[in-house]
């Protein structure tokens, strides 16, 4: 029997951790002394690498610049978080979709922009940790939609392109998966629209859980 592997986003796709993101991006700027950019430019970076997003953000700022507000946007997450004051609550059916796709013998990964200790932190939280058989973050790879974090996880779980979905919700997520030849589908609860998702070569984008279990039968 060949090996499926089901690759997720993380935030915007199994979290919603937008508001974490735009409060620990706001202080970073004002840690630095520059405008924060709103809610709604911080919203599209997610799941970028943190120092593309942060040159996204910032185009007009210095370099030294640029590697003081990752250095404090690192910092003000690390600090809510450990002051409990970060939710990252999963999105509706994704905890019962994971326990299923499980039990039928799916193999699971996570490729995201957050760190690893980020990713893990998070995945603890909500004792879905063990599920993963790859975690793959931005501290061991380029940004999306550069394909290695997806490469990286078929490799891992000897799954074959063809037998490997990346799951997402930005067109970063879906031009990973086109560029390292596996099936890319989207998910409509995320940071970017439906027609964005297409647009990018979604193979389908899911209105929810129990349509994304039914995309991946």
């Amino acid at each position: 029997m060949s090996i499926r592997l089901a690759v997720f986003d993380c935030d915007g796709t199994l979290v919603d951790g937008q508001a974490a993101v735009c409060n620990a991006m706001r202080t970073a700027f004002e840690t630095v002394g520059l405008p924060a950019p709103p809610n709604s430019s911080v919203r599209r970076i997610v799941g970028l690498s943190l120092p593309v997003a942060i040159r996204n953000l910032a185009p007009d700022a210095e370099a030294e610049q640029h590697t003081h507000l990752v250095e404090a946007y690192r910092a003000a997450f690390f600090a809510a978080r450990t002051s409990g004051q970060v939710a990252e609550p999963l999105y509706d059916g994704i905890r019962e979709l994971l326990d299923d796709l499980h039990r039928c013998g799916w193999v699971l990964g996570v490729a995201t922009g957050k760190s690893d200790r980020g990713l893990k932190g998070c995945l603890a939280n909500h004792g879905l940790l063990d599920l993963f058989a790859t975690l793959q973050t931005a501290d061991r790879h380029p940004s999306k939609p550069y394909p290695a974090m997806l490469e990286q996880a078929m490799a891992d779980a000897f799954a074959a392109p063809s037998a490997t979905v990346m799951i997402g919700d930005t067109a970063y997520d879906i031009e990973m998966a086109k560029a390292a030849g596996a099936r890319p589908i989207g998910v409509a609860w995320g940071y970017h629209a439906v027609e964005e998702l297409m647009d990018a070569g979604a193979e389908a984008v899911a209105a929810n859980a129990a349509e994304l279990r039914d995309l991946l039968r």
